[in-house]
Order: C-alpha cells, then sequence, then structure tokens
C-alpha cells in the first residue's frame, strides 16, 4: 500500500517493495518484511470474525461462546490499533520520493490504476460473486450467477465493499497529497540523513492528542458508522491520516533508521502495558461483560474517550516497537521473503474471496470455534499467498497488482 519502484527481476509490485526513494540510501528489507506479517494479521483477523470474534464480514458463523469471545477480543486488543494505521505510515514515508520522480499527475494516474482498478473488479466482480455464494450455498437462491448479478446492482449503496473501503481511502489520500504538492510551492524531497529522533514526550503527546481527536470524531461518527455511498469508517481516518503525515516526516528526517533501540523497547512495552494491564481494566469497569459495548464506540462517555486514547497508545506504541524491533533483527530477505512481500497487495485483494469460499465449504464440519480457527487459519493464509503468486504471472494482472 506504500510507492514501490520497478523490481528488474519481478517487474513492478504492489504494495511497493521496501526500496527508498533516494539511490542512495539502501534497501529496507525490514519494511518488505513487516508487510508480510501486516497483510498476514489482517487475513487471520479476518478469519477470527467468521468464527465468532466482534465485527462484520459477509459470512460468519456466530457460535462463538465466552472464552472463545474474550480470546478473539484480546487478539483484536494486541493487532487491531495499529495494522491499518502501519500502512498508511509506510505509504507516508514513500509517497514524497515517488511523487519526486513522477510529478503530480503522473503520480495521481499511477495511483488510480494501480489501486482504482483493483477497486473497480472487486466491486463488479469479487463482491457479487462472494454474495451469490453466500445465497445460493445458505439461502438456498436458485437462480444463477447472471441472474443474481441484476439483483445485486439494484440495491447497490456503497463504494468500499468489504475490505476494499481501506484501498478506496489510501487512494484519496493519496490524490489529496498530490494535489497538495501541487498546490504548494516545490520542495526537497531528499531525506536529511543526520536527525534528531522524536522525543518521548512528542511522542507522548501525539499519542494523546490523536485519542483525543479520535474521541471528538466518535462523537458524532462512532466505531461502525460508514460514511456513504463512498462506505468509509470515519472514526479510524485520524489514526489514518495521522500516520500519513508522519510517514511523510519520517522520510525526511529518516526516523525509520533514526529512532534508537532504547526508545523501540520502551515503545513497545508502553503498548504490551497498555493491552495487557489497562484494557481488562476499562473494559471491567466500562461494563463490557454486560455485552453492551456502545459507549465505547463513540459518543459522549468517558468509555469512548478512555477507548480512543488507549487505542492510539497501543497504535504508536507497537508501531515505533515493531518497526525497530524488524530492522535491528528482520533486515534482511530470502528469496521466499521477497515473493511473499512482491505479492502481499495481491493477497489483500484476493483473501475475501478465498476465505468465504473455503468457509463455505467448511461450514458442516461441526468443531470448537478456536479449533475450528486454528485449522482454517493456516491454510487462508497460504493458499492466498500461493494464488497470489501465480495470479501475478499474468501479464495483465501483473499491469495493476
Amino acid at each position: 500500500m506504500i510507492d514501490r519502484p520497478i523490481d528488474t527481476d519481478r517487474g513492478k509490485t504492489i504494495p511497493p517493495t521496501a526500496e527508498t526513494a533516494s539511490s542512495t540510501r539502501p534497501r529496507l528489507f525490514f519494511i518488505d518484511n513487516l508487510r508480510i506479517v501486516l497483510i498476514t494479521l489482517v487475513v487471520l483477523w479476518h478469519v477470527a470474525v467468521t468464527y465468532g470474534a466482534p465485527g462484520t464480514w459477509p459470512y460468519q458463523e456466530r457460535q462463538a461462546d465466552d472464552i472463545t469471545t474474550i480470546l478473539f477480543t484480546l487478539f483484536y486488543a494486541a493487532n487491531g490499533p495499529y495494522v491499518l494505521g502501519f500502512f498508511f505510515l509506510i505509504s507516508g514515508y514513500f509517497a514524497p520520493g515517488s511523487f519526486e520522480r513522477k510529478g503530480t499527475w503522473p503520480f495521481i494516474r499511477d495511483w488510480i490504476r494501480r489501486l482504482g482498478i483493483p477497486l473497480v473488479l472487486y466491486i463488479l466482480v469479487f463482491d457479487p460473486l462472494i454474495i451469490y455464494g453466500i445465497k445460493s450455498t445458505i439461502h438456498g437462491f436458485q437462480g444463477s450467477f447472471w441472474e443474481y448479478l441484476g439483483q445485486h446492482f439494484r440495491g447497490y449503496r456503497t463504494l468500499g465493499v468489504g475490505p476494499m473501503w481501506f484501498i478506496e481511502g489510501l487512494l484519496i489520500i493519496l490524490i489529496v497529497y498530490g494535489l497538495v504538492r501541487l498546490l504548494i510551492k516545490p520542495m526537497t524531497d531528499q531525506p536529511q540523513i543526520t536527525s534528531e529522533e522524536p522525543s518521548t514526550l512528542s511522542i507522548t503527546i501525539f499519542a494523546f492528542t490523536l485519542g483525543v481527536v479520535s474521541f471528538i470524531v466518535r462523537i458524532w461518527f462512532p466505531v461502525g458508522w460508514l460514511l456513504e455511498p463512498l462506505g468509509l469508517p470515519l472514526a479510524l481516518f485520524p489514526q489514518f491520516i495521522a500516520m500519513f503525515l508522519v510517514g511523510i516526516a519520517a522520510f525526511r528526517r529518516n526516523w525509520f533508521m533514526g529512532i534508537s533501540k532504547a526508545k523501540g523497547k520502551v515503545w513497545l512495552r508502553v503498548a504490551i502495558f497498555f493491552i495487557v494491564v489497562l484494557f481488562p481494566i476499562v473494559f471491567l469497569f466500562g461494563g463490557a461483560l454486560e455485552g453492551d459495548t456502545s459507549q465505547f464506540m463513540g459518543g459522549i462517555y468517558w468509555q469512548s474517550f478512555a477507548f480512543a486514547v488507549w487505542e492510539q497508545y497501543v497504535g504508536v506504541g507497537m508501531i515505533i516497537g515493531l518497526l525497530v524491533w524488524f530492522r535491528e533483527r528482520y533486515n534482511r530477505q530470502s528469496a521466499l521473503a521477497k515473493d511473499m512481500a512482491a505479492n502481499s497487495f495481491a493477497v489483500y485483494f484476493i483473501h475475501a474471496p478465498v476465505l468465504v469460499f473455503l468457509a463455505l465449504a467448511l461450514r458442516g464440519i461441526q468443531l470448537y470455534p478456536l479449533l475450528k480457527f486454528a485449522l482454517v487459519a493456516p491454510v487462508v493464509v497460504a493458499l492466498c499467498f500461493l494464488i497470489a503468486h501465480y495470479l501475478r504471472r499474468l501479464p495483465i494482472v501483473r499491469s495493476f497488482i
């Protein structure tokens, strides 16, 4: 979900490889490796929602007991606050270099092609195919796919269907970035090789401020509310926009390489403390165990404020911590990792139909939800990367994925 150059061995990829925009700087293999992990977490979360985790998904088997629900909620607490925001951070990091290489209109046209075409294909093909599969398998629809297609689009209301709202939102932000750069005076995008890393105090203030802004936005647009007809969850966008802007600053000030190991450890521990200690306390005293979590999602409630601030501290802490951890430990790349990174956007694009149709095929197998999740999840992840690998061998597909 970030800009990528031409890979002379494999052609173009999206999300981009972790090539830096400046040819004088080393390739950031740890960013490629992070993208593999982040894409995998997205797929795993949707498998979890399929088998009982809170959330919306086209096909769900709602048979989760209290233990399953609690564990899935903890899984979200450990990963949900940062995964998508991380992608926006990386996108912001690579956007300036891409803009400088291409100029305004080629930059915008390229992103419309690379994100807009998959978005349209998902709307026209994948989404109706998924819903048709569910209706014909579960609800007894007897007609053909072509007969269903007419019904589907007669009641069509939103563009950001399924997981593609994220791609739609990223495309809008990138277009706005290109237009803003057109209007402001030219500036160099060459990153500073030496700069001070952000202080602990500035990071603390940033996370708290972002939590307050998120709380304010959620007074009117609670979590789960979608902006129609775009289908965008506005409650999440304060973090996305902020992370995109931080990514731009990180590029200019070389933060990806400059944040110290000590600071990375501190913020990873902060995030873990918020997840392990504060999350149970806030949700216990906020009444979540009684089954009503609506006051956490938005409105003028202390629960909404606490959740918004908690979410941003976890998000900022995990992003800094994982960024440094991967930089120090996984800044290398095997042939398999290179291929998986190159195919990560294709995995995002296809994972919904792969997951839904596999879940439909296995719906007759009655297993404990956590056990079924544990068995299905690795199969879905492996299938997605395998199908993406061969799908991107097709020249017409490779031109935009």
